[in-house]
Formats: C-alpha cells, sequence, structure tokens
C-alpha cells in the first residue's frame, strides 16, 4: 500500500485548490453599500434565502427566492460568475448560505448585514417589517 499524504486529507483543512477559509466579516455588505451598487446598476444577484411566506410579505424587487434549505437543490439556478448578495430577514441565514455559496466556489458572495429589516429602516421605511 502507498502512503500518499496527499489523499490522506484531514477534514477541514484545505487544499490547495479550495478556496480560502470563509470571514463572515469579509463577506458582508451594509444596506448603504447595498443601495450605492444598485443605484450605480452593477451586475449582481439578490438573493432571498427567506421562506415563500416571508417573501410574499416583503421583498427586494429583482431578487431570487430559493429557501436556504432548498439551496443545495437549487444552485444552478445562480451565475457563480455574478456577485451575489444573499439577504434573509436579520442577516443569519444569509450568512450560513453565503458561506456554503463561498465553500462550492462563488467568489463573489456577500450577506446582506441586518437582513431586509435593516434595509427597511435604513434604506426604505415604506417596505412591511414583521
Amino acid at each position: 500500500m502507498v502512503n500518499d499524504s496527499k489523499s490522506q486529507k484531514t477534514a477541514g483543512t484545505p487544499s490547495a485548490s479550495s478556496p480560502p477559509h470563509f470571514q463572515p466579516e469579509q463577506h458582508e455588505i451594509s444596506v448603504r453599500e447595498l443601495k450605492n451598487k444598485l443605484d450605480r446598476h452593477e451586475p449582481l444577484v439578490l438573493l432571498d434565502v427567506r421562506e415563500p411566506i416571508e417573501y410574499q410579505i416583503v421583498h427586494l424587487a429583482g431578487s431570487v427566492l430559493i429557501p436556504l434549505n432548498e439551496l443545495p437543490q437549487q444552485v444552478n439556478r445562480l451565475n457563480p460568475e455574478l456577485e451575489t448578495v444573499v439577504y434573509c430577514h436579520h442577516g443569519m441565514r444569509s450568512q450560513y448560505a453565503a458561506a456554503y455559496l463561498h465553500q462550492i466556489g462563488f467568489q463573489n458572495v456577500k450577506s446582506l448585514a441586518g437582513g431586509i429589516d435593516q434595509w427597511s429602516v435604513e434604506i426604505d421605511p415604506a417596505l412591511n417589517r414583521y
């Protein structure tokens, strides 16, 4: 038996082809930063990872709804070449989703700090809050 240390990789240890470790603070965007990008019509995907009932209450225009628990099965709906901004209600689910997307190769993915609730407080108070 040949001892190939490259094939005996320890779980959690990145290989040369793995993306750098996900660091939430480096993969977060404020609502004001996102507003500026949208105002400049920068190409990006707004990914809402909440549940359909939450999306019906309030969502950002032009966003794609893929609930967090369905993301692995529907990730092919997303373009990994585009910047992806993930949001949820307060920012927790979107961080999980951003970490997952980063792990599978999305290089330009960010979680919206404070989620849609923070957006409604700072950017658009006319949006429904729940």
